[in-house]
């Protein structure tokens, strides 16, 4: 079962080479593939403001085969993407509470994608988010992302809600959500990808004190 690696300031030095791999990937994914070319670097990383010490990395990895899948959780009380680039998507009013991370950079290699579905390994990565959130008493998970994901998370009972109204940006409408962290929505994600146990590596549950 692919398991989930939980990477933040406490041990981020044993996980160098797996943080390395994931900005190599993010860039593939992003800048090469999607075309964001105001994240373009010549040594093909992906790395933004937002990449820091405060940073929670959550990577999928199989052994032998290295990243498969990841994300980012940033705390809401730090500098975050809404807060510093779309506060506008929250009409200004930027929930920052210590019980609520910001979730953006969620990607899946291409090998792994399945044409017209959400595939097993996003269902790892969506999990683990909750697994997280639950443990570390997290209410609340805000979202920069394209409005599509509001269907979609939706579906597995995360119950979004918008903070204001969309934009168009770089040719894509982006929405900032808000999500509620609960473990029906942690039940019924699991069920809707098949995962019968947790996903995170049992020693790697919580934040930083």
């Amino acid at each position: 079962m692919l398991q989930i690696h939980v990477i933040n300031q406490l041990n981020h030095s044993r996980y160098r080479r797996e943080i390395e791999e994931h900005h190599r990937i993010r860039y593939e994914i992003y800048v090469e593939g999607r075309g964001w070319q105001a994240l373009a670097r010549s040594d093909r990383r992906e790395i933004d403001a937002f990449d820091t010490s405060d940073a929670i990395y959550l990577l999928g990895i199989v052994p032998g085969q290295g990243v498969v899948a990841g994300s980012r959780l940033v705390p809401s009380l730090k500098p975050h993407l809404m807060s510093e680039v779309f506060p506008g998507l929250a009409s200004g009013h930027v929930p920052r509470r210590r019980d609520i991370l910001e979730w953006t950079r969620f990607f899946v290699v291409p090998s792994l994608r399945e044409k017209g579905r959400s595939c097993a390994a996003a269902g790892h990565i969506y999990c683990g988010i909750l697994e997280f959130c639950l443990e570390n008493q997290i209410g609340n998970v805000t979202i920069v992302c394209e409005a599509y994901w509001f269907d979609r998370l939706a579906a597995l009972g995360w119950n979004p809600q918008r903070l204001g109204y969309p934009i168009q940006h770089d040719g894509m409408q982006i929405v900032g959500l808000i999500t509620n962290v609960t473990t029906a929505a942690l039940t019924t994600t699991r069920s809707a990808y098949g995962i019968m146990q947790p996903v995170l590596l049992s020693d790697q549950r919580y934040l930083p004190a």
